[in-house]
């Protein structure tokens, strides 16, 4: 690919207009979804009645995990085994390593929870994974797609499942994308089981040259997305880019190996958001809260993880 295709053209569902969620809802749900028009209420200004309506009144839209734009990107250390909770960091608060510069890396899907997506039962989501691939000449954009069925509010039975293999790191870093699609209709639901299949499994596998395969491969994953994210009865939900460095920059997130966190949650948590009140638990492989081991994160998140490619 030769340039960065991504998806800005088809917004997730937080992002749309309030008729068009609406009308998404209506497709997903049915008739029970609840879409009607938020009830007037009465506010006092200027010592008179003002009738107004708000974004915020219409129940469906306003603290639904699918209807947050924003995410909060935390970072779990490598560790030798133990019974210990791990701490979670903000990715932009660890130590690069700066020895994953210009080295070849491994990066593994570890986790999908699907606290809320829209329309009812089991949900078949659609990732479409995106990652700069450096090489002597140029970068490669690269697309890898991975489907899978998981329960509302519950996590999908995904661990250690093969992204990019032997990912070229740039001297300044990695850049990563992913965009999530809730998949609904029952014809696009049977076309895609072809991602489940042992080939897909296996992670886009990168050698140290370039292969016209993986170009076509990855144009491939990349139209697959696009040509299901625009069908009837399927939404995208989840949309987020990060970026992995090696400075010193408070601001940015380092590349190091690891596992990263991607939460999506409102923007009225973005200054709230402690990552030190959440721990992970190596008993039951799960986020929870410190000071409750049995509260989940109560958002939609996705773990990535990345470690030193050791191939040839």
């Amino acid at each position: 690919m030769e340039s960065a295709h991504w998806f800005d053209d088809l917004p997730v569902l937080g992002r749309m207009p309030p008729e068009q969620v609406a009308s998404k809802l209506r497709e997903l749900e049915g008739d029970t979804a609840d879409t009607a028009p938020p009830a007037k209420r009465v506010v006092t200004r200027g010592g008179g009645p003002v009738v107004t309506r708000g974004f915020g009144d219409w129940w469906p839209f306003g603290d639904r995990p699918w209807h947050h734009t924003g995410h909060a990107f935390g970072y779990i250390a490598p560790a030798l085994p133990s019974s210990d909770d791990l701490a979670i960091q903000h990715a932009g608060n660890i130590a690069p390593d700066a020895s994953l510069r210009n080295a070849r890396i491994k990066i593994t899907l570890d986790g999908l929870r699907v606290a809320d997506y829209p329309g009812r039962g089991i949900h078949r989501v659609l990732l479409d994974f995106y990652a700069q691939n450096h090489r002597p000449g140029g970068v490669e954009h690269l697309h890898f797609n991975a489907t899978y069925r998981v329960r509302e509010n519950e996590h999908a039975a995904v661990l250690s499942y093969p992204l990019f293999v032997g990912l070229n790191v740039g001297s300044d870093g990695v850049a990563l994308k992913c965009f999530t699609v809730n998949v609904k209709n029952d014809d696009d639901g049977s076309f895609l089981g072809f991602l489940e299949t042992d080939v897909f499994r296996l992670g886009l596998q990168l050698g140290s040259f370039a292969h016209p395969a993986v170009t076509l491969f990855s144009e491939m994953a990349y139209g697959v997305t696009r040509a299901i994210a625009r069908r009837t009865h399927n939404v995208p939900v989840q949309d987020f880019h990060l970026g992995l460095d090696f400075s010193n920059i408070i601001t940015r997130a380092r590349l190091a190996e690891g596992s990263y966190l991607a939460v999506q949650i409102p923007e009225n948590m973005q200054t709230l958001w402690n990552w030190q009140d959440w721990v992970f638990n190596r008993n039951s492989g799960r986020v929870v809260k410190r000071d409750d081991l049995t509260q989940l994160i109560p958002y939609n998140y996705i773990v990535f993880g990345v470690s030193r490619y050791e191939g040839e």
